[in-house]
């Protein structure tokens, strides 16, 4: 939803807009130290891995109150008491469709390589053929 570039990461200029649409707007410096915090790689950007860890470090308390990935964390969860049962499952039906369509993803990618490697025997299957077929008449 909020990964504009549709790279898979969420980036500095994606995690501003996200948390002011969130009502939480943080500052450059704050952004900076919120990917900090969670960034395993060091790419100065959020994995769904690391963007799963901010709630996982806020389920068990390690996140300081004050800090951004509080806030989003804070903003982020739902409370069946006031959403209801729909809103947890429109939420888990969210992650559930984009899991599957980072599958449909994966598969589209791999029937690709498939392709081309069924191409590329057909052309070295040609070649072949030519040549026995060129050898014929050089005798």
């Amino acid at each position: 939803r909020y990964d504009a570039g549709k790279d898979g990461f969420i980036d500095l200029m994606e995690l501003k807009l996200m948390m002011e649409k969130l009502g939480a707007p943080q500052t450059h410096l704050g952004l900076k130290n919120m990917i900090k915090e969670v960034d395993e790689d060091l790419d100065s950007k959020l994995s769904f891995r690391e963007f799963l860890l901010i709630f996982r470090k806020a389920a068990a308390g390690e996140l300081q109150e004050d800090s951004g990935l509080h806030a989003l964390a804070r903003l982020s969860e739902i409370d069946v008491s006031t959403e209801g049962v729909k809103g947890a499952k429109s939420f888990f039906e969210a992650k559930v469709q984009a899991i599957h369509d980072a599958s449909r993803f994966e598969e589209e990618i791999k029937a690709e390589q498939e392709e081309k490697k069924k191409q590329a025997e057909e052309l070295k299957q040609r070649k072949a053929a030519f040549r026995e077929l060129q050898s014929t008449f050089k005798q």
